[in-house]
C-alpha cells in the first residue's frame, strides 16, 4: 500500500502516518508545511504550501514517478490563528481578509491537491482520496450558526467532494472519494474550543487516526461522494 498524507506535521495528520506506517507493506509519504527537527530521517517526506501550486505539483510529480497511490489524505484546515482569524459569533464580525485565508486553506488548497492527486489513485484495485471536513460544514446540521468562515469553507470543500467523486467515478472505476468528520480531537486546532467539550467526546489524535482509518478500509464504491463520521455514521449535507 502507499498512501500520501497531508497535513502530516499536525495532531490528526501526524497520528494517521504514524499508524499507516505500523501496517506492515505500507509506504507513507509525509506532507508537510514546514520541515521539523528531530525527525527520523528514514521517513519519506515532502513539503508543501496550500497557496502555492506549484509546491503540489512538485510533490504530485515526485510521488507520481514511484507509482500509483492507494490512499490520499488531506488532513488540513484552520479554524483560528491570531490575531487576524477567529471564529466568528456575529455577521458584524466578517471580515472579507480573513475570511479569504480561511478559504484558501480549508477549501482552495485541499481543492489543488485532489487536481494533481486524484490522478495518481490507482484503477486496479480500491483506492481512496479523504479530505477531513467537519460537522459544522453541514448545512443540514446547522442549528447554531456563527462560525460564518469556518462553516462556509467547509460546506464548500463538501461540495467539492462531492464533485471530484462524480468525475471520478467516470474515470477510475475502483476509486472512492469522501469527505470525514473527525469528531473533537485534542489538538491545537480544537484546544481553544474544548472546555464545553465532554471528556468521552475528546478524543487523542491516535483513537482519532485509528477511527478514521477504520471507516476508509470498510468503504465500498457505493460510498463514493459521502460525507461520513468518525464512526462511519453519515452525515447530512
Amino acid at each position: 500500500m502507499r498512501a500520501a498524507v497531508f497535513g502530516a506535521s499536525g495532531g490528526i495528520g501526524g497520528a494517521i502516518a504514524d499508524v499507516l506506517e505500523a501496517r506492515d507493506g505500507t509506504t507513507v509519504y509525509r506532507g508537510l508545511r514546514t520541515t521539523q527537527k528531530g525527525q527520523n530521517a528514514s521517513r519519506m517526506r515532502f513539503t508543501y504550501d496550500l497557496t502555492d501550486e506549484n509546491s503540489i505539483i512538485s510533490a504530485a510529480e515526485a510521488i507520481g514517478i514511484e507509482g500509483p497511490l492507494d490512499l490520499v489524505i488531506v488532513a488540513t484546515g484552520i479554524l483560528q490563528r491570531e490575531p487576524d482569524i477567529r471564529p466568528e459569533r456575529s455577521w458584524r464580525q466578517i471580515d472579507a481578509a480573513a475570511m479569504a485565508k480561511v478559504f484558501a486553506i480549508n477549501t482552495i488548497g485541499p481543492a489543488m491537491i485532489a487536481k494533481h492527486f486524484l490522478p495518481l489513485l490507482t484503477s486496479e484495485t480500491k483506492s481512496v482520496f479523504a479530505a477531513l471536513s467537519a460537522r459544522v460544514g453541514s448545512i443540514g446540521d446547522n442549528g447554531l450558526g456563527g462560525w460564518h468562515s469556518y462553516r462556509a469553507s467547509k460546506a464548500a470543500l463538501n461540495m467539492l467532494v462531492k464533485n471530484f467523486a462524480i468525475e471520478l467515478g467516470r474515470r477510475n472505476t475502483h476509486g472512492i472519494c469522501v469527505a470525514l468528520h473527525p469528531g473533537t480531537v485534542d489538538t491545537a486546532l480544537s484546544k481553544p474550543f474544548q472546555g464545553n467539550v465532554p471528556s468521552e467526546k475528546l478524543f487523542e489524535p491516535e483513537r482519532a487516526a485509528r477511527d478514521l482509518l477504520r471507516v476508509i478500509d470498510g468503504l465500498t464504491r457505493s460510498d463514493n461522494g459521502g460525507f461520513f463520521d468518525w464512526d462511519g455514521k453519515r452525515i447530512v449535507w
